[in-house]
C-alpha cells in the first residue's frame, strides 16, 4: 500500500512540474508587442431630403376656441402641403396642446386667466428639396405660426458611413507604418479593431426659426435662406496591429 501511494505522489508531482514548465511559455505566447493606432475619416455629401417642423399655435377666451381655430389652422397648412405634392404618408399632424395663458396684473398684483393657448406640430418629410422655400411660404401663409425645425437629410446615410469607415482605416494603417519606419520596427496583421464613434453633423438653416411674416418673405424673396449646405459623416476607429519581432 505504501509503496502504491508513493509511486502515484511521484507521478502527481510530475504533473504538477509539467504545468509550470508549460505556464510560462503560454503566457509568452499571448504576450505579443504591438502597436495601437486611431484613425479617423470624413466625407461630406449634399442632404437629398429633410423632415421640416412647423408650429401651428391659436388663442382664445375659451379652450374650445382655442382648440376649433388651432384644427382649422392646422388643416388649412396641411392642405398647403398638399398643392405641392406631397404624399399623405409624408405629412402628418402632432399631438394638441392645450394649456391656460396668464398674465400678471400689477394692480392686483397677482397673475390672472387670460385665455387658453392650443399648439401642436405639422411635420413634412421632404424629398424634394428644390420645392423647401416655397412650401415653408405656403404653409406657414396656410395657418403655421413658425418654421419650428429643418433636418437635412441623406436618404443612404450607410453609404456615406461606409466610406468615412474606409477612409479611417486607412488612416489608421498610415499612422501604424508611419510609426513602425521610424522606429526601425516592422508592422504585422491587425490584431483587434474597434469602431469607436460614428457622427453625422447636419447644417442648420439661418432661417430655422422665425415669425409668419418672416417666414414667408424670407422664402419667397431669398431662397437662398434655406440653402442645405453639406452634410459631414465622420468616423473614427482603432486599430491594433501586431509587430514582427526578430525571432519571428
Amino acid at each position: 500500500m505504501s509503496q502504491r501511494f508513493h509511486v502515484f505522489s511521484l507521478a502527481a508531482l510530475s504533473v504538477l512540474l509539467c504545468g509550470f514548465a508549460v505556464g510560462p511559455a503560454a503566457a509568452q505566447d499571448d504576450d505579443r508587442s504591438t502597436v495601437t493606432v486611431k484613425g479617423e475619416g470624413s466625407v461630406t455629401a449634399q442632404p437629398d431630403r429633410a423632415v421640416v417642423r412647423f408650429g401651428v399655435t391659436t388663442r382664445a377666451e375659451t379652450a374650445r376656441q382655442a382648440r376649433s381655430e388651432n384644427a382649422t389652422a392646422a388643416k388649412s397648412a396641411m392642405n398647403a402641403v398638399r398643392t405641392l405634392d406631397v404624399p399623405e404618408e409624408k405629412m402628418r399632424m402632432e399631438s394638441l396642446r392645450l394649456q391656460p395663458r396668464y398674465e400678471y396684473n400689477d394692480e392686483e398684483n397677482r397673475r390672472e386667466r387670460v385665455g387658453y393657448e392650443s399648439s401642436r406640430q405639422v411635420v413634412v418629410e421632404l424629398d424634394r428639396l428644390d420645392v423647401l422655400p416655397q412650401l415653408v411660404a405656403d404653409v406657414v401663409e396656410g395657418g403655421a405660426n413658425e418654421v419650428s425645425n429643418i433636418d437635412y437629410q441623406l436618404s443612404n446615410r450607410e453609404q456615406y458611413r461606409d466610406e468615412a469607415l474606409r477612409k479611417a482605416a486607412r488612416a489608421a494603417q498610415q499612422k501604424a507604418q508611419l510609426l513602425t519606419e521610424t522606429l526601425d520596427a516592422q508592422l504585422g496583421p491587425v490584431h483587434s479593431i474597434n469602431e469607436q464613434s460614428f457622427d453625422v453633423v447636419r447644417p442648420q438653416p439661418k432661417a430655422a426659426r422665425v415669425e409668419m411674416a418672416k417666414a414667408s418673405d424670407a422664402a419667397r424673396a431669398e431662397p437662398e435662406a434655406y440653402a442645405a449646405g453639406e452634410i459631414e459623416v465622420s468616423a473614427d476607429v482603432q486599430v491594433v496591429f501586431d509587430l514582427v519581432t526578430a525571432e519571428e
